[in-house]
């Protein structure tokens, strides 16, 4: 394992990217797309944490979820409200959330701009009794057929 650098290579205050990092469509709505970009994970044989970065675009949400692992999410752009089970609050750029293990949470982008956040989770988590990476095989490279 080494240490890897990312250059940010975006434009502050409006497009967010990084050179090597991972990125894929996380989620279609009719309004627009939630875009992933993993900057921390398993490429980087990172065995303690992942860093992500989401992209929510005006007027989306994230998909509702729970899962067995706590994370935490730090506002880098726009605002939102954040849903966890059931309790809605209105959060901000600069703003940080501790979501605990097995909470219902979803963010939805109620402002004009994008949504940025950093989500910071496990590397590894259970899946079907075996541990495995968080980022799963999502950007491994698929034999040519």
């Amino acid at each position: 394992m080494s240490s890897t650098h990312h250059s940010f290579s975006g434009k502050w205050g409006e497009k967010y990217q990084w050179e090597g990092a991972r990125s894929r469509v996380y989620q279609m709505q009719d309004s627009g797309t939630v875009t992933e970009n993993w900057l921390i994970g398993k490429a980087e044989s990172a065995e303690n944490f992942a860093l992500r970065f989401y992209e929510v675009q005006p007027h989306c949400s994230t998909k509702e979820e729970k899962h067995a692992h706590d994370h935490g999410i730090v506002i880098l752009q726009g605002q939102a409200d954040i849903e966890i089970n059931g309790a809605v609050r209105p959060v901000k750029q600069g703003d940080v959330v501790f979501i605990a293990p097995n909470d219902l949470h979803v963010l939805h982008n109620t402002g004009d701009g994008l949504l940025g956040f950093f989500c910071i989770i496990p590397a590894k988590r259970i899946k079907k009794d075996q541990l495995v990476w968080a980022e799963g095989d999502f950007f491994d490279e698929k034999p040519s057929s």
